[in-house]
């Protein structure tokens, strides 16, 4: 049988092996299985990764929304595998995965390899520092749910020490010191999506902590958020209307804007910019652009772009192997009438685990592959339950719409929702909607431990 694997389990990689597993290698009693279809990631969950900004602020508990891989290969057919790439010999069609350690460093699993007659490599991206001192060592990046879980965390002890120091300074006597900055402050920086969705959910956050009396300070006045962004303006990927209208909303919610400032360093407690100003950060989240991972550029022959991702022709297939594919964030794959490529989206890697679903059943008839043509559909932006911005494209309405508010905040849910639809078909999708509806209704809108 046709041997595929595929390496990450993101958005797109996840939803190849589950429509690969239920076409080719879940047999019936009307077809013998056609293909062994295996999937490879570092995690044994997989979890939506627009999610993790809800995740860092408390308003998703990731436990519920996780997806077990074991499982969903059980449902469709396809076999899991976990463990990280560690590389890859082209000439025996044969990739190796490092060893699997448990919490306390126990060795789990060994190296092992497996063989391959078609590779689609869906590795993602991670965080990418550009160089910038003390950015890796003291800032938190949002790639895994474990860094999200950890600034929840770190969130919620801050609130604690400064409504202890609170009420310290009572009992010593009045405080006549004229403080006016924020008992704790949080830097962001970054004003692509990332950044500007978790600055308004931190301060729904804030919000909730003191109604259910976990710190009784002013989530106003006393937790600050300061959002730095390099460039002009934040979210520089929509229309310049966009960015201006969220821009006035997060100010309004008290979320003090700095454009035009690049950070130069980050240290505990501070970040200093370019221009020379230095700002007080309690906790220091970076949101500032993704690169892709580095083994991408260690690979047998595998020419990689400036960003570290996979060169790949309009068929998806890498520039010097037919055999091995690549999508998602971690290939560079051209989008014929601009000048960028294809953006890093979810619904870029949707879009093309759906095309190699067609190039495969001619990859497997040994006939010609089609090339693949991404189509914007716009882009959506939350702004937890205040709002949502963004701007639908040509595929939705035939030209291109603004839009904000309710409906907004509507189309960006049901993205999600589709996500849940393409790995358990609309039925599961609705009830996983209701019990998410129920979920909601019966817990606290934000985790509080």
């Amino acid at each position: 049988m046709h041997r595929f694997i595929i390496v990450g389990g993101g958005a797109g990689g996840l939803e190849l092996a589950t429509r690969l597993g239920d076409r080719y290698a879940s047999p019936s009693k009307r077809r013998a299985a056609k293909a062994q279809v295996t999937l490879v990631d570092r995690n044994p969950t997989h979890i939506w990764k627009p999610l993790l900004h809800e995740v860092a602020a408390g308003s998703m508990d990731p436990f519920t929304q996780e997806l077990e891989y074991a499982a969903q290969a059980r449902w469709h057919g396809f076999e899991f595998q976990q463990g990280e790439l560690a590389g890859i010999d082209r000439a025996a069609k044969r990739i190796t995965l490092s060893a699997v350690a448990d919490d306390d460093g126990a060795e789990l699993l060994p190296p092992r390899d497996l063989e391959y007659d078609t590779l689609i490599i869906a590795i993602g991206s991670t965080t990418a520092f550009f160089g910038v001192k003390g950015a890796p060592e003291y800032s938190i990046a949002l790639d895994t749910v474990s860094q999200a879980e950890r600034f929840r965390k770190r969130l919620i002890a801050a609130c604690m020490r400064a409504e202890h120091q609170v009420h310290e300074r009572v009992e010593s006597g009045p405080d006549t010191s004229g403080l006016t900055e924020p008992r704790i402050q949080v830097a962001i920086v970054g004003g692509g999506a990332t950044g500007v969705e978790l600055s308004a959910e931190l301060r729904n956050t804030a919000q909730v902590l003191s109604a259910y009396g976990l710190h009784k300070l002013d989530p106003r006045h006393d937790v600050g958020i300061v959002l730095i962004e390099a460039g002009p303006r934040i979210l520089p990927a929509l229309q310049e209307r966009v960015s201006t209208a969220t821009a006035e909303l997060l100010t309004r919610l008290g979320v003090k804007v700095m454009i035009g400032e690049t950070v130069a360093e980050v240290a505990p407690g501070i970040v200093r910019t370019a221009s020379g100003k230095t700002i007080r950060a309690d906790l220091t989240v970076w949101a500032a652009g993704i690169k892709a991972p580095p083994i991408l550029g260690e690979l047998d022959g595998l020419p990689v772009n400036r960003l570290g991702q996979l060169g790949v022709r309009r068929t998806l297939q890498t520039e010097t192997d037919d055999n091995i594919f690549a999508l998602g964030d971690c290939a560079a794959c051209a989008w014929p009438g601009n000048e960028r490529n294809v953006p890093p989206r979810a619904q870029a890697a949707h879009q093309q685990a759906s095309f190699l679903m067609k190039s495969f059943a001619a990859r497997l008839e040994n006939r010609p592959l089609p090339e693949f043509t991404y189509r914007d559909f716009g882009s959506l932006v939350s702004l937890g339950h205040f709002s949502a911005v963004g701007n639908l494209m040509g595929g939705v309405i035939g030209g291109n719409m603004l839009i904000e508010g309710l409906f907004a905040r509507f189309m960006y849910m049901s993205l999600y929702r589709l996500h849940i639809a393409a790995l358990h078909g609309y039925p599961r999708m609705v009830l996983d909607t209701f019990a998410h509806w129920l979920r909601r209704s019966t817990l606290p809108r934000v985790k509080l431990h």
